[in-house]
């Protein structure tokens, strides 16, 4: 009687066990895309109600820019220029919305390049490697992104993020439809935090006086 005493006790423990092991969430392991889209804040984009900015280009004498409110949510867009401001959403491109379109997918694309690398489908990761970064001449870690070469904007394009141990970009190579030379090669630099939301304000090159960057960030999240 006390051998299937001790029996039945070792029998409710191990179930108990297999129980608790049952209910333990599974950690789901982290692609490096995903990381680096962390470490820049992808967690608190689902609170992004409107995000605006100003794309501007300086390069020696020259200025441009291009002002933006968007709210990603309901993916309204509002192009704010010296001479115009035009409203469409993203959902019902026409003829006129089209070029204004584009111009907004690519300084998107700028603004927040890490989250790219989750959001848009069509595209090849590579497996991640340990290079010389081509401006720092510093030893990074490196991944390819890769678009297919149908549909998009800019179908075929690849381009090299060079990044560090805390998943930070910090210099990218833009190769147009995937060819071994580089159309340009631009640092990550200034991050700034933005209601958790981390954005590098300057892209430069090594020569020239030439920089990509971007001022009047506001980030209006859910109260």
């Amino acid at each position: 009687m006390k051998q299937y005493f001790l029996y039945f006790i070792f029998f409710i423990f191990i179930t108990s066990c297999k129980n608790d092991t049952e209910r333990q969430p599974i950690k789901k392991t982290l692609s490096i895309a995903e990381k680096i889209a962390n470490a820049h804040g992808i967690s608190k984009w689902n609170t992004v109600n409107q995000i605006d900015f100003t794309f501007n280009v300086d390069k020696d004498s020259t200025h441009f820019e291009r002002h933006w409110s968007w709210q990603p949510k309901t993916n309204n867009v509002t192009l704010i220029t010296g001479k115009d401001t035009i409203n469409y959403n993203r959902s019902k491109i026409d003829s006129l919305s089209l070029r204004v379109d584009q111009g907004f997918i690519n300084d998107k694309f700028w603004l927040l390049a890490p989250f790219q690398l989750v959001w848009d489908s069509g595209t090849t990761i590579s497996e991640a490697t340990k290079e010389k970064a081509p401006i720092s001449d510093t030893v990074l870690n490196k991944i390819t992104l890769t678009y297919s070469n149908k549909g998009g904007y800019t179908p075929g394009d690849a381009y090299d993020f060079y990044y560090d141990k805390n998943y930070t970009i910090k210099e990218w190579v833009f190769r147009k439809g995937n060819t071994e030379k580089p159309s340009m090669i631009t640092t990550f630099e200034n991050h700034k935090d933005f209601n958790g939301i981390t954005i590098a304000k300057d892209h430069k090159k090594a020569e020239g006086n030439w920089n990509l960057s971007f001022s009047n960030i506001i980030i209006k999240t859910q109260s």
